[in-house]
């Protein structure tokens, strides 16, 4: 009798709109796709609702820029890799990390075999596509670091600005393009072209893997208790989506593909995807590891003569929302 009554009492308060969610809304940082599974996850199989919110995913493409969205009020939260949520903060949109979902990063250079690049000393002479947009900055400090100059001349690298697919490799107006491990490496393989015709340099093997894929917010925001609050409930919704999604690879792709309002992504893509993914998120309960995030930062600030950041930022990410989210 006293479960039907709170249930009644639960049901009247619910009609009556006095329990309210909280809404969030979260801006990714490219089109709807496993990269971003376990947000769906989380949506999808009631996460968020738990605890008492109301998720906006909004997909990105490639006129969206996640700073300038939460910028402009857009966005609660927003996705980006951290090279470009620092640059964008020394510029003034004071951006802070306040969970990092992706322990290890999913970016490479693939190379055509017959350019005869070998390893990375005969990247020079070579014109290398490369995404922009703050994707361009792991690169251009990996560049640095090698000593490499991307001007275009003799002992340098010709950096063709790339376009958000393989095309470039596809009809050799590059030796290699940028491309991730679980998505545009296997748009290349799909076009055709086997493994065996291909050499690869992933940045982790290189020791240049920046973060990716962190979640940030802006910094007067977690003044607020209110905020707070509900970042902490968002985020542990979220690491409990990704978890789910890394133990159910198949069922997390689909739960993508049926958000996935374009229906341009297809099962087999997903799942070899979310397959993928799962590698990168390994590893993480959702707490930025700060050694992860020193090596980035020493990473972007070896520019050479023009670094990515030109000093090591303060205040850029915090566990004000983790340690509590992870109790």
């Amino acid at each position: 009798m006293k479960g039907l009554v709170t249930g009644l009492v639960t049901a009247a308060f619910a009609a009556s709109g006095a329990w309210a969610a909280d809404e969030v809304k979260l801006q990714l940082k490219w089109v709807t796709q496993a990269q971003f599974a376990g947000y769906y996850v989380a949506k999808d199989k009631g996460f968020y609702e738990e605890e008492g919110l109301d998720v906006t995913i909004l997909p990105g493409g490639p006129d969206i820029a996640p700073t300038q969205v939460i910028a402009g009020g857009g966005a609660d939260v927003v996705i980006d890799w951290m090279p470009s949520a620092l640059a964008a903060r020394e510029k003034g949109l004071a951006l802070v990390n306040i969970a990092q979902p992706f322990k290890s990063s999913g970016m490479m250079l693939t190379c055509l075999k017959e350019s005869g690049i070998t390893s990375p000393k005969d990247f020079p002479g070579k014109t290398l596509g490369v995404w922009f947009f703050g994707n361009e900055y792991p690169f251009l400090s990996w560049m640095a670091t090698l000593g490499i100059p991307t001007d275009g001349s003799a002992n340098g690298v010709t950096v063709l600005k790339q376009g958000f697919n393989v095309d470039p490799l596809l009809q050799k107006q590059a030796a290699c393009i940028s491309t991730m491990t679980y998505n545009e490496y296997w748009q290349v393989i799909d076009a055709g072209i086997t493994p065996e015709q291909l050499v690869t340099f992933k940045y982790e093997d290189e020791g240049v893997a920046t973060l990716e894929d962190g979640l940030y917010v802006l910094e007067d925001k977690l003044k607020d208790p209110a905020f707070e609050d509900k970042m902490v409930k968002f985020v542990r919704a979220s690491m409990k989506g990704w978890k789910y999604a890394e133990e159910n690879p198949d069922e997390a792709a689909m739960i993508v593909l049926e958000n996935d309002e374009t229906g341009a992504q297809t099962e087999k893509h997903q799942k070899r995807m979310m397959g993928e993914v799962a590698k990168l998120t390994a590893g993480s309960n959702g707490a930025l590891d700060p050694a992860d995030y020193e090596r980035t930062v020493k990473i972007l600030l070896a520019g050479g003569s023009d670094p990515v950041i030109s000093k090591a930022p303060e205040g850029a990410w915090t566990h004000q929302i983790t340690d509590k989210a992870l109790q």
